[in-house]
């Protein structure tokens, strides 16, 4: 497949003056509801990975392969531009290109690594760490070297606002800035003052994680081009199964279930007209 009107749309997303929410999606369809809903990206994170593929906790056990191979079932599902995070890279420098090549392949517009010593060490429980820059700034060249598609981009990730402190996480997206990195991926800041901080020492554009409250006009004015909501959609799926299921095994008749997707909305979701057109086309005498 050609990846490069929605990695070019993207760019000039992050490249222009405005802010957005991502969708947050975990596979085919819930892809193609945010691309129907007018999402501009789309979100992937590890966190989702891991409860889609594995139905895990988010504690690093999903592997690249499963990682990409669920990152291309869901760019070939549609036209949705989808952001990634590719946590640690799935190991050292050397891994680190191995998953960009890799995410690039599977149709991504945009990978972030992130800087936390992952997955966590032996005694390290509840206690997290950083790598150290130097370590961290080799994995973000390493991520560039990795890339073929100058489009793709590669955001530098990292928790030193909520791990260490500002003035830490100030030094780190400037050497990331410095080693190459096209975005700047900030991961659990809790203030409006730390964003604030950061954003007078960086020149490229960001990316908010958990970050504080504020309207898109006033992170657009920082140079945040991505603010996350969380990943409410794959937990609100959950709800609905469970309850659908308990209902179900309760005894409740089927026909009496009145919370569902109906017709409509699946042949949308589906793209069932898609699918009733070929067959006419190809499939008749």
């Amino acid at each position: 497949m050609d990846w490069t009107e929605r990695r070019t749309r993207f760019r000039a997303l992050i490249e222009g003056g405005k802010c957005v929410h991502p969708g947050s999606v975990y596979d085919a369809m819930s892809a193609r509801i945010a691309e129907d809903l007018g999402f501009e990206v789309g979100m992937f994170a590890g966190s989702t990975a891991s409860l889609a593929v594995l139905g895990a906790p988010d504690h690093i056990v999903l592997t690249l392969t499963e990682f990409a191979g669920q990152a291309y079932r869901i760019c070939r599902a549609g036209n949705l531009a989808l952001v990634v995070d590719a946590d640690h890279g799935y190991g050292n420098a050397l891994n680190v290109m191995r998953t960009v090549q890799e995410l690039e392949t599977a149709g991504v517009c945009a990978a972030s690594i992130e800087d936390t010593d992952l997955p966590q060490p032996f005694g390290s429980v509840g206690t997290p760490r950083m790598l150290s820059i130097e370590e961290s700034v080799g994995k973000m060249k390493a991520a560039i070297e990795g890339r073929q598609d100058p489009k793709f981009v590669i955001a530098g990730r990292t928790s030193a606002c909520t791990i260490s402190n500002v003035d830490d996480c100030i030094a780190r997206v400037k050497a990331y800035e410095a080693a190459g990195v096209d975005m700047i991926f900030l991961a659990g800041v809790k203030s409006h003052d730390d964003i604030e901080a950061v954003a007078t020492e960086v020149n490229i554009p960001m990316i908010i994680g958990g970050g504080p409250a504020a309207d898109l006009d006033r992170y657009a004015e920082l140079g945040v081009r991505i603010a996350l909501q969380g990943h409410k959609p794959i937990m609100a799926a959950v709800r609905a199964v469970y309850d659908t299921l308990k209902a179900l095994r309760d005894g409740t008749p089927h026909g009496d279930i009145e919370y569902f997707a109906n017709a409509d909305m699946m042949k949308q979701v589906t793209r069932g007209g898609d699918y009733d057109r070929w067959m006419r086309e190809y499939l008749n005498d």
